[in-house]
């Protein structure tokens, strides 16, 4: 069951997604509580799980990862192992940003960075080649991006 938040709850989720260093004091400033109940309810939205992480976005091209590819992943058949190692393999690769298990044609969905184009092609081939079950891939390479983000809307 979803954690019961209220106007305060909404406001600390926004301001903290914008910037996650605010402070409990300008954060309190901002909203019109204080600072000690701002780190309560941030606590409390830490302990039940809305908040999952607080970390530092960068830009993959500042960090010499220029080239973003979409891969749509489909697998031979959905056996539990074959399907777990996957899994697995999938979150131990530091260049898949996102996964997402998908309806329609493919059953995943990737969001990898990469250095170049080899970089790319030998994570595929490690990909084929430690998976059984990946029937194939396609790529998409993204000329550009428009909105990069992870903010989640928190209206009430």
């Amino acid at each position: 069951m979803p954690l019961e938040l209220d106007k305060y709850d909404s406001r600390i989720l926004a301001l903290l997604q914008r910037n996650a260093r605010l402070s409990a004091e300008m954060i309190g400033a901002e909203i019109g509580l204080s600072a000690s109940a701002v780190q309560r309810r941030t606590a409390r939205l830490r302990d039940e799980g809305v908040i999952t992480a607080e970390v530092a976005i960068i830009d993959p091209r500042s960090v010499g990862r220029p080239l973003t590819m979409i891969v749509d992943l489909e697998v031979e058949g959905e056996r539990l192992e074959l399907v777990a190692n996957l899994k697995r393999w999938i979150a131990g690769e530091a260049a898949i940003q996102e996964a997402w298990y998908v309806t329609g044609d493919e059953d995943y969905v990737l969001i990898v960075t990469a250095r170049d184009v080899d970089t790319y092609e030998a994570l595929m081939q490690k990909l084929l080649v430690e998976n059984a079950n990946v029937r194939r891939y396609r790529t998409r390479v993204a000329l550009g991006t428009l909105k990069r983000g992870m903010n989640v809307p928190v209206d009430l």
